[in-house]
């Protein structure tokens, strides 16, 4: 039995998984917000619970909001602050008694989708998180690339590539740089486009429910924002050419998104021509947790 945990900012998941991929057990707490003992604890409760329902001992994977330095094994860039500086796999292993693996929440997507998700039976894929902010993770064979320096996949916060002058510089991005692609593609950024030329601040949704109504001012700014994320995944391609890229978070809901972006990505990648798919997510709101729980492998 494998044991995946979502350790998210306002919730804590949890999902036990048999050596198929099938779900056998899923639970979710609140975050205890602002403290680590009981965000330890918290965890610690929700898989001795597992354990307990199914009468099972099981792996731990746990996935995160930042990432554990490879220099000093510690938690770093976490938006949940209590996090940061702590040496959280070992803080788990000493009250679960067994060895935890801990990676970032977006290779935790990537690594769920690359096993029997969209990306099943490919070797490099790339997975882009597009909701309030915007994450990247990638999986090899199936397995997390975290990288020298932790940083494997964070390209949302790489500058948005051939901005138009209407673009440059960009807006100030929480990271202290202007300009970074989260700033554009994420999903505050196409409301802020939205908001900027209409004075309206909508969500994506209403946005999009208003393209669909071939409203001109949603239509422009999907447009430009189509064209953003377009070329923002082509300096992937270029730099990695990933066999697919799987989008998740509430944004990869636009099922319009798919075969313009389909259609956009080969004429911004080096030489005009590009085969790698660009799919929707097969498993929803759960990936995260079930790559967590694939941390150890199938």
């Amino acid at each position: 039995m494998r044991i995946g945990i979502d350790l998210g900012g306002t919730k804590i998941e949890g999902i036990a998984l048999d050596e198929q991929g099938n779900q056998l057990w899923r639970e979710r707490v609140a975050t205890p917000r602002g403290d680590y003992s009981a965000t330890l604890e918290a965890i610690a409760t929700l898989v001795q619970r597992a354990e307990a329902t199914l009468t099972l001992t099981g792996t731990v994977g746990v996935g995160i909001p930042g990432v554990l330095s490879p220099q000093t094994g510690r938690v770093k860039n976490a938006n949940s602050l209590c996090l940061n500086g702590q040496q959280l796999d070992q803080d788990l292993a000493k009250i679960l008694s067994r060895p935890v693996r801990i990676a970032n929440d977006a290779n935790c997507f990537a690594v769920s989708e690359a096993i029997d998700g969209a990306g099943a039976g490919k070797g490099l894929v790339f997975g882009v998180i597009l909701g309030t902010g915007c994450g990247g993770g990638l999986a090899i064979d199936g397995k997390a690339l975290t990288g020298g320096n932790g940083l494997s996949g964070e390209w949302g916060h790489n500058p948005l590539p051939w901005m138009t002058a209407d673009e440059f510089p960009g807006p100030e991005c929480f990271c202290g740089r202007s300009g970074c692609i989260e700033t554009f593609v994420s999903g505050t950024g196409f409301s802020r486009q939205y908001q900027a030329l209409t004075s309206q601040q909508l969500s994506g949704n209403e946005i999009i429910s208003r393209v669909r109504q071939q409203e001109p001012a949603a239509c422009e700014v999907f447009e430009h924002y189509l064209s953003q994320l377009s070329r923002a995944l082509a300096h992937v391609v270029n730099t990695l050419d990933p066999d697919v890229i799987v989008l998740g978070g509430g944004l990869s809901n636009i099922d319009e998104l798919y075969p313009r972006l389909n259609a956009l990505l080969p004429q911004q990648v080096l030489g005009g021509e590009c085969a790698t798919p660009i799919r929707k997510n097969q498993h929803g709101c759960s990936s995260g947790v079930r790559g967590a729980a694939w941390l150890w492998g199938r």
